[in-house]
């Protein structure tokens, strides 16, 4: 597939949800994709991507910004907390705030530095015990601790467990929101983000179906 197919697509979903166009943003992740293809990109016109390595990306993005000029990279994967002063002066959102230890940490360096990235809940609604994210019933405790650090989370961000049917996990993370009072919600993926647009997300993050498949390094 190709970018144009997928904004095609994207639009198509958002008029079939009633939804106005460009009420999605498509972040396209990029991560471990060879530099000619994220160039292609980027020369099509494309400006938001998404990263799962802080190296990777500190590695890369500066010298693409500075070729092409205005750029939003969101994090998307998890962040270990010793990388988050790095992340905040990388990434325009991080989608994986998925502790405690973490948003305090952000708040610290937020405070230093006098602007923050804009910031995403990750919510683990399968309950997975390998997965990161903060539980559902925590979640309430979770965003008003947040608050308390003068932190203002922007929306939540879910990955539905393997297998299961997606929906149910994007309606539920559309509720939490609406509960909590926020207004991103970044979920959907290649296989699944026509759905994810139906049930409200402002963010889809489509990687293999716009770049094409990844081949990660060697262990």
């Amino acid at each position: 597939m190709s970018l144009d197919l997928i904004t095609q697509r994207m639009r198509a979903a958002e008029l079939a949800a009633g939804r106005a166009a460009g009420s999605v943003q498509l972040i396209a992740v990029s991560k471990v994709q060879p530099i000619d293809r994220v160039r292609a990109v980027l020369s099509a016109g494309h400006r938001l991507f998404g990263e799962n390595y802080v190296q990777e990306a500190q590695a890369k993005w500066p010298d693409l910004r500075a070729e092409f000029g205005a750029v939003a990279v969101h994090m998307i994967g998890p962040l270990q907390t010793n990388k988050a002063k790095v992340a905040i002066d990388l990434f325009d959102a991080i989608h994986s705030v998925d502790r405690p230890s973490l948003a305090a940490k952000i708040a610290s360096l937020a405070q230093a530095r006098g602007a923050c990235p804009q910031l995403f809940i990750q919510v683990n609604t399968g309950a997975e015990p390998q997965k990161a994210g903060v539980l559902p019933a925590d979640l309430h405790k979770f965003v008003v601790d947040c608050r308390a650090m003068d932190l203002a989370p922007f929306g939540l961000m879910c990955i539905p467990p393997d297998g299961e049917p997606t929906t149910p996990h994007f309606a539920m993370l559309r509720t939490m929101a609406a509960d909590a009072g926020l207004t991103g919600l970044s979920m959907g993926m290649s296989g699944d983000f026509e759905d994810a647009i139906a049930h409200g997300a402002t963010h889809i993050r489509v990687g293999s179906a716009i770049f094409g498949a990844r081949t990660y390094p060697a262990a």
